[in-house]
């Protein structure tokens, strides 16, 4: 059996988990989020936990059950505390602007570059060169915070571009005649 489906998810205060057909619903302070359910896996929401149990000694049940935990608990988390992801940008000129659900980048193109938030995703920008995102569904923000750094990812000689801000961007050495 997986050793993370074996942990059981607690569930804290002011966070409710519904179990309904095929899907398992999280609602709290931060927002409602929901998952579709794997046949292969036996969910059960008892004592402010939910448990996670293969149907069958396959190996599909078996992983799935761990996978499973781990969005549950993700879940769990995002409704009831959030994510947060930072974003630096690293350049001369380069600058962000958040205004609403959009993110103006000025990354030294031609033009300026729009990124649309979608929903469940706050921007807020502390600096012109740093960009905070926040949303309850941990998965969303990482495709979020991944397309915006896609826009001009860090190159290994200056190190200009957008970065995780706990990214370590390794420099190379420039070419000797």
């Amino acid at each position: 059996m997986s050793r993370v489906a074996k942990n059981p998810v607690a569930i804290p205060a002011g966070v409710e988990v519904k179990l309904e057909a095929g899907a398992i619903t999280v609602k709290g302070p931060n927002g409602t989020l929901s998952q579709a359910l794997c046949a292969d896996v036996e969910v059960k929401v008892e004592n402010n936990a939910v448990t996670f149990a293969a149907k069958s000694a396959a190996k599909q049940s078996r992983s799935m059950s761990g996978t499973l935990r781990a969005l549950v608990n993700n879940m769990v988390t995002g409704a009831s505390k959030g994510f947060e992801r930072k974003l630096n940008l690293v350049g001369v000129g380069y600058r962000a602007q958040a205004q609403g659900d959009a993110l103006n980048l000025t990354l030294g193109f031609s033009h300026p570059v729009v990124h649309k938030m979608p929903a469940g995703v706050q921007v807020t920008t502390p600096t012109q060169t740093e960009i905070v995102l926040k949303s309850a569904d941990k998965q969303r923000l990482g495709q979020v915070a991944a397309e915006i750094r896609a826009y001009r990812a860090p190159e290994p000689y200056k190190g200009k571009g957008v970065r995780y801000s706990d990214e370590v961007v390794t420099i190379k050495e420039t070419k000797k005649k």
